[in-house]
This record gives C-alpha cells, structure tokens and sequence, in this order.
C-alpha cells in the first residue's frame, strides 16, 4: 500500500505528540524521516495536507481534529476539556422576618409567654404620609391567654371584677445587636411596643460585652424594654437576657391607631375578642413548628 499524506500527518503527529499546523507537520516529517516514504510530493505539499486533513475530518469518525485555528492533531492525544464545576450558588441571606417563626416557637413554649402570636406586616398598612407611622408597628405581637391556668369558675370572678388577666406582648426583630445599633433599635421597640403589657427587642445575636450589657440595662430601666436571645440551633435554648417591666395600664389609644392603620393588627385584636368570649383558642395566628419542621426550616433558610 502506498504511503499518503495522511499517513504521513498520522506518524508525524504520533511522534510530536502535540498539535501541528500543515507547514510544521511536513517541517517534522522531514525531521522523523517520514518524507522519504512518499512515492509524490507535490508542489504544494502544506496545501495538500490542509485539503486532505479538511475532507478527512469531515467525513467523521476521523482520527484527526482540528485543535484550533490551523492546526490539528490525534483525536487519542487530545484530553477531554473537563467543564468547570459550577459553583453552588449561594443561598440567599435570610430576612428578620426569617426569624419570626423561632421567636413563634420560643415564646409559645416559655412558661413566662405562653404565648400565641402574629407577625404584623407593615407593607399592609394604610399609607400615609413618608415618615408619619415611623416605627409605629412592631414586628410581631402576642398575647397570653389564662384559659389553662384558671378554672371556669375563676374566669368568671375575674369577669365579675372587671379584671383582666390577658397579658398582651410586642416584639422587635433584629439580626445582630450591637455598640453601633443599640440605641436605635432599642428605642424602636419603645416606640412600637407603647401599647403592650411587655415589650422585647429580639435578637438572633449580640456582642457580648460588659459596656453593651450594660448600656442594655441603664435604657431598660428607664424604658422598661426587655431583650431576648434567640438561639437558632436549639429554639428552647433561647434566653430573656433582661426581662421588661411589666405595665399594667394597656395603651389604648395606641391599639386604636394600630387597629386603624393595619389590617394584621386589626385581626389580631378581632382574635382576641373572639377567643376570650368563646374561652377557647380557636383563631389563626402564626403557626408553631415542631421540633423536626423547626429543624428543617432553619436549614433551609441557611439560618446561622
């Protein structure tokens, strides 16, 4: 069988085990001594290795391919391109109101709570002019219920005397709390929780150091306003770090402007009425995860 280009290409490649343009191809197959093989060369020997090597690989199943511009080589020396892995994308930072579901939990299950709440979204509210309800409404709110504590009789007396036992909560949500944020948001939560029995800033962390602590409770002394700890690893490990001062004279005015201005804090008061007629829990507020669903959501929203 006579000796071909292609046959020359093939040895000649083999041997530079790199990839070659036609010219360097014909250049090394002198060098190799694969030239003297061939019975013709031509004139134009490059432009008949391009020509050939061209039909060839057209045709498919060749063992050449053009590696890039001008130049080719053995389909069996050239690696596969590994695509790149792409990297997993991030997960999305998660919100304050990402939180609102372990503060739910928490305080349902704490005996100074007991409570059942509602997350009051703010993008609900009447609009008014830029600035007017600036820190009007707290994040989420809860009230305590005395229907497992008292019997039916005792209800009754303390209906008869005009006395309340409800204990109504407001709470304002924050990631991290430290030196640079603290008066801020502290005073946010006076300003929203005016209403409430009890008001809380809440927080997923905290610096912890003596001057914040300390900052913490001169306001909470003058304001009343308690601070609470969330611990997203295990919610029933989450503490009251100050407690807030109990006041017994409900705002109501406040609690009428609320109702008022959003829809979520008018339903929660409505709730309210409901239950305490009826003696019973029956209306919606924000759900309380089970341990495993807890788990799993604070997973999910890369909770740290």
């Amino acid at each position: 069988m006579d000796y071909t280009f292609l046959k020359l290409v093939e040895d000649t490649l083999k041997e530079a085990k790199t990839p070659l343009t036609a010219k360097e191809i014909w250049d090394k197959s002198k060098e190799y001594g694969f030239q003297s093989k061939l019975k013709t060369k031509g004139k134009t020997p490059c432009a008949s290795i391009v020509s050939q090597l061209g039909t060839n690989i057209k045709k498919g199943n060749s063992i050449f391919v053009r590696t890039s511009k001008g130049k080719y080589s053995l389909k069996e020396l050239v690696k596969p391109v590994t695509p790149p892995i792409a990297p997993k994308p991030e997960k999305e930072p998660f919100s304050e109101r990402d939180l609102h579901p372990l503060l739910v939990k928490y305080t349902h299950g704490n005996p100074h709570f007991r409570c059942y709440t509602k997350t009051i979204h703010h993008e609900v509210s009447s609009k008014h002019t830029k600035g007017k309800n600036k820190w009007l409404h707290p994040d989420i709110v809860g009230v305590y219920f005395p229907f497992d504590d008292f019997e039916e009789s005792t209800m009754q007396i303390i209906d008869n005397f005009s006395e309340s036992v409800l204990k109504l909560f407001s709470f304002e949500m924050k990631k991290e709390v430290d030196e640079t944020n603290l008066r801020e948001y502290f005073f946010q939560a006076v300003s929203n929780s005016s209403w409430a029995n009890e008001g809380y800033l809440v927080a997923l962390k905290y610096k912890k150091e003596s001057e914040l602590m300390d900052e913490m409770r001169r306001l909470n002394n003058a304001f009343g306003i308690g601070f609470i700890k969330l611990n997203a690893e295990n919610i029933s490990q989450s503490e009251i770090l100050i407690s807030a001062q109990r006041k017994s004279n409900i705002d109501w005015d406040t609690i009428n402007r609320l109702s008022k201005n959003n829809e979520d804090f008018k339903k929660f008061i409505d709730s309210i009425n409901e239950d305490y007629q009826l003696k019973k829990v029956k209306s919606t507020y924000d759900p309380v995860f089970d341990n495993s669903e807890m788990v799993k959501y604070v997973k999910d929203k890369n909770i740290i």
